[in-house]
């Protein structure tokens, strides 16, 4: 009886890990239309948006730590009118330009960014409380990305990085800047239900 009654604990625990991570990420997301569609690559029409970012210092991993914490707190209600913004996806990391590396991870200094509900407006939006936030308007852009499922550790996003330069070489996509990573799950997700992409600035 025990370990039936374990076991069933388990499977019930297993079904929320499960359903956590879908449930979570069904927030609003940057609107985009699909210009084209080749396997995981996509080329996107992004339209414009306003991104709240913060500039952090330190290796990616923890650089993506602090930069979550410095931004959530600004929509979680610590700015000037002590306004709640909805949580928005994917949470946002790029290196900064004057570091930036090819493969796009062996950085010291980065920007982490959400983008802001589209209800809002750079008028209407309350002013940081924390002077490391930037509110910043972003034009209409297009970008060629790689979704992949599963971890994302420096070294996998150094090779997703490669195959993604890799298929606009082949494809005569001429691409600029540091790539864009993105990570639209919370991270106690279970792995192969992650959605994680690498984006680069594209003129196609």
């Amino acid at each position: 009886m025990l370990i039936g009654l374990t076991g069933l604990v388990v499977l019930v625990v297993a079904g929320a890990a499960i359903a956590a991570g879908p449930l979570m990420s069904r927030v609003e997301h940057p609107k985009y239309d699909v210009v084209s569609r080749d396997g995981d690559y996509e080329i996107r029409a992004y339209a414009p948006m306003i991104i709240a970012q913060a500039e952090v210092q330190g290796a990616r991993r923890p650089a993506i730590e602090e930069g979550f914490r410095i931004i959530g707190g600004y929509i979680f209600g610590a700015n000037q009118a002590k306004a709640k913004i909805a949580m928005t996806a994917p949470v946002q990391q790029q290196a900064s330009a004057a570091t930036a590396p090819a493969d796009g991870v062996a950085s010291d200094r980065w920007s982490v960014s959400f983008v802001m509900p589209s209800n809002w407006t750079l008028d209407t939006l309350p002013p940081p409380a924390d002077d490391r936030i930037k509110l910043t308007p972003m034009p209409a852009q297009r970008m060629v990305a790689l979704t992949f499922s599963g971890s994302y550790s420096d070294g996998i996003l150094a090779d997703k990085t490669r195959e993604l330069r890799d298929y606009a070489q082949r494809k005569g996509l001429a691409v600029s800047g540091a790539p864009l990573l993105a990570f639209y799950n919370p991270p106690w997700t279970l792995p192969m239900l992650r959605r994680n992409e690498v984006m680069l600035a594209c003129s196609c």
